[in-house]
């Protein structure tokens, strides 16, 4: 499903930029993937596709950090301790997708 997704938006995209069919189009196309973004369905697919890439990023940062040890500059290990500690707290903030961090 996730790749059949990818492949439409990407057509999606191509074609908005290819095409040539003017400014009805376009605003036509616009309106339509903003009705798709606004699906429940489709948010719900976002959310749980940003969740999982999350925890997965969250698995390689203990495998990375368990091979590399102490090599990690403080600027870097201060960075991931406070976003895990804001994410620990059980805050709802938005990340940069628009999804919300839980």
């Amino acid at each position: 499903m996730r790749y059949r997704l990818t492949f439409v938006v990407g057509m999606a995209l191509g074609y908005v930029l290819g095409t040539r069919a003017g400014r009805e189009r376009y605003e036509q196309l616009r309106k339509t993937a903003r009705q798709v973004s606004q699906n429940p369905a489709v948010r719900n697919t976002a959310e749980s596709a940003a969740q999982q890439g999350r925890q997965f990023a969250g698995k390689a940062f203990h495998v990375v950090s368990e091979k590399v040890g102490d090599r990690v500059p403080d600027s870097v290990s201060e960075r991931v301790r406070s976003l895990r500690e804001r994410n620990a707290n059980g805050t709802r903030t938005e990340d940069d997708w628009g999804t919300s961090n839980t």
